[in-house]
């Protein structure tokens, strides 16, 4: 075993009780928690960055769901990065940076092999929760893998901004996309989209949505959607896209917060005669795809073909807030919190 000056404790963030619509900061508490010794094949890592996501709304609900309700009481968790400190296992010494899933905290035993180790001089490490991580895979697979895009076909993508949706148009240009458009909640937004290389972008609270993406297709319409928001985004989607289209749903932000059903998509008859393909996935079950993106994600950043926003909020203390923000658009490419 080899280990540096090591905590016997830890603060954490927990899950005070259950958010009903927009969570509130009375949902969650900032604590101290004893740290467990380490076992046999297990490394303490002291987190340096963690991820904020917009999954995490469904998963404070105690409904059965594709991943396990957070415990009122506990510890939340999620993507997070950080160095080894301490280690009993073969595979990880200290002073190695990992991503593991143990975030909202500032120290996590984490067994090794639930560990991503993290290479140096690639990029900051950072960028591992972000665009060399799950939110870059979830953007490559769901494009090429899910939605099964061309080259020379045109691209809708909303929360374009977003970590994820940044990701996806700028993998569509390097793919040789004719046409990639993306919508975003503000004026700043819609300028950052169009230095990332978008052809077009609008700001969805101009006017409807149907209207500005009508105008920014033109008459040759949408061949693929990659659907961050769900609600009228999708409705728009559905009445633009091509015969043939196909629809990517990644994640449906517009409705996470809501207590009553959602009126739109109310045009779905339209995939009928479309012919239209709608298929929602999770990254999880796109990790046989990992090796390909890392060596297309490395050289797109390599020569500038892609390249990523952060938004960081420092302290662990305010996490709760950076989520909520994060569920408010606040946000401009990945939301991380600074450990």
């Amino acid at each position: 075993m080899s280990a540096v000056s090591t905590p016997a404790e830890t603060r954490e963030i927990q899950l005070a009780s259950r958010p009903v619509g927009r969570p509130a900061p009375e949902n969650f508490r900032l604590t101290q928690a004893r740290l467990p010794e380490l076992g046999d094949g297990q490394i303490l890592v002291k987190n340096q960055f963690m991820s904020v996501d917009p999954y995490m709304r469904g998963r404070m609900n105690d409904v059965k769901s594709y991943s396990a309700p957070f415990q009122i009481g506990a510890a939340l968790d999620g993507g997070a990065v950080g160095e080894v400190i301490a280690s009993r296992s073969d595979a990880h010494k200290v002073g190695d940076v990992v991503v593991h899933q143990l975030g909202w905290r500032e120290h996590a035993v984490v067994d090794a092999a639930a560990t991503t180790p993290v290479p140096s001089g690639l990029a900051p490490t950072s960028a591992f929760l972000g665009a060399l991580g799950m939110t870059g895979l979830t953007a490559y697979a769901g494009l090429l893998k899910v939605a099964e895009f061309k080259e020379g076909e045109v691209v809708f993508v909303s929360g374009a901004a977003g970590a994820v949706g940044s990701m996806v148009g700028q993998i569509a240009k390097a793919m040789g996309a004719s046409k990639v458009i993306g919508s975003a909640g503000s004026a700043e937004k819609v300028a950052r989209l169009l230095e990332l290389g978008f052809d077009a972008a609008f700001n969805y609270n101009d006017g409807p949505v149907l209207d500005q993406l009508r105008e920014a297709a033109g008459e040759r319409g949408i061949d693929v959607y990659f659907d961050n928001v769900g609600g009228e985004h999708l409705e728009a989607a559905l009445a633009t896209l091509t015969v043939g289209g196909r629809i990517a749903m990644c994640g449906a932000i517009a409705q996470y917060n809501s207590t009553e059903p959602p009126a739109a998509p109310r045009n779905l008859m339209q995939a009928i005669g479309k012919q239209l393909t709608m298929r929602g996935f999770l990254v999880g079950g796109q990790r046989q795809h990992a090796p390909e993106f890392a060596r297309k994600m490395a050289g797109w950043l390599a020569d500038g073909s892609v390249s990523y926003d952060e938004t960081i909020v420092d302290g662990l203390e305010n996490a709760p807030q950076a989520f909520m923000d994060l569920l408010d658009g606040a946000n401009t490419g990945k939301m991380l919190v600074r450990l």
